[in-house]
């Protein structure tokens, strides 16, 4: 089980990383991927503090939230398919830079897949969100 400070609880939080992170999905499932801004030293910065707005504010820990929708299956599938999927993203978290957000959504498919396939589509969905964009022609 995920511990309770790298879990997503609130909406907000939920909304931010899918608004702001990339999203890649393969196989079985969608993620949203929100890794926090680098900031680079040798740009100025102001001698003010910053001020908290109480809006999403970067923390050094790395955070994940599961959607699993009903159109997944009823609640005993729902309920194995995120037990799966948060054990897969615990083993992976350390992998992904502090104060990334992480959203996991569950397709459909997902209800069938095994154990190994969720896997291979989560590693593969994270290593997509994570590369750089590439420029695709229209």
């Amino acid at each position: 089980m995920l511990a309770a400070a790298q879990r997503l609880r609130r909406s907000t939080d939920f909304a931010a990383a899918v608004r702001g992170g990339r999203r890649a999905g393969r196989g079985a499932v969608v993620v949203h991927l929100n890794v926090p801004a680098t900031t680079d030293p040798s740009t100025p910065t102001s001698p003010e503090p910053a001020r908290n707005t109480g809006a999403e504010q970067p923390s050094a820990s790395t955070r994940a939230g599961f959607v699993v929708s009903k159109a997944v299956g009823n609640a005993v599938v729902r309920n194995r398919v995120r037990r799966r999927l948060r054990a897969l993203v615990r083993e992976r978290l350390t992998a992904l830079p502090a104060g990334s957000t992480l959203v996991v959504r569950a397709l459909p498919a997902a209800a069938e897949a095994s154990y190994p396939r969720l896997a291979a589509d989560l590693d593969a969905a994270i290593a997509a969100a994570r590369s750089p964009r590439e420029r695709r022609s229209r």
